[in-house]
């Protein structure tokens, strides 16, 4: 699979290998979703309806946030955090399946919910995730990212290996399974070094919140952390 890797973007900053590429982290304290933050190729897979979906339908969100990712690295903090924020906001809810990584979380509680509980759940948790990319793409320093061909069973799954910028650094490879949903081809899981999947973890802390302090206590957690991290920028 290594030789079959194409380069698709030349970065220029962040440092994303000192202590940021966690495999461990926690999902509300504020390092959550760290290790979701590079993501992404040619090939196709058969569909059960019988078409055939590209690997560029399959990939072509991912890409295009990584290209924002990019972006918002190369601006660093010499740009405002809600200016960052704004440019990353729509291209991580078209890529990544947040609505479905929440309620596959909260499980069958989330039919009890009031509509508008859900709705705020949802976007405290969208925020939440935007303002947590933000926060950790604020530099550049050379990384690359080499892109693999997506596999063809089951879910496909996007290979992207990060290769550093700084010597010494470890390279990291992220696998990012992709689904058909009503938005789209969006991932619903990523994996660190094929073993770690933040999403599970995330969901499991997301799990243990709601037992402990209930919905109104998450959507309270997750305000807190969003405030926090965008220095109360964002809301």
């Amino acid at each position: 699979m290594a030789d079959a890797a194409h380069h698709t973007h030349a970065p220029s900053g962040t440092n994303l290998f000192h202590g940021k590429v966690a495999m461990h982290q926690r999902f509300i304290d504020h390092r959550g979703w760290g290790i979701l933050r590079l993501l992404l190729c040619t090939g196709a897979f058969a569909l059960s309806a019988g078409r055939l979906a590209t690997a560029s339908d399959v990939t072509a969100p991912i890409e295009q946030l990584d290209a924002a990712l990019l972006q918002v690295m190369k601006a660093g903090k010499g740009t405002s955090f809600q200016q960052r924020y704004d440019i990353l906001a729509p291209l991580i809810t078209r890529a990544v399946d947040l609505d479905g990584i929440l309620q596959s979380a909260v499980g069958p509680a989330w039919a009890s919910l009031p509509p508008s509980q859900q709705t705020a759940l949802k976007t405290a948790f969208q925020r939440y995730s935007i303002a947590t990319y933000v926060f950790h793409f604020d530099e550049f320093t050379g990384e690359r990212f080499d892109l693999y061909p997506p596999t063809a069973a089951g879910n496909p799954v996007v290979r992207v290996k990060i290769v550093p910028g700084k010597p010494g650094d470890d390279a990291h490879i992220l696998g990012y399974t992709m689904r058909q949903t009503p938005a789209g081809w969006q991932a619903i899981d990523v994996t660190a070094d094929s073993s770690i999947s933040q999403v599970a973890a995330q969901q499991e802390e997301i799990r243990s919140l709601l037992r402990s302090i209930g919905a109104d206590g998450l959507l309270a957690r997750l305000k807190q952390k969003t405030t926090g991290l965008s220095g109360g920028s964002v809301r």
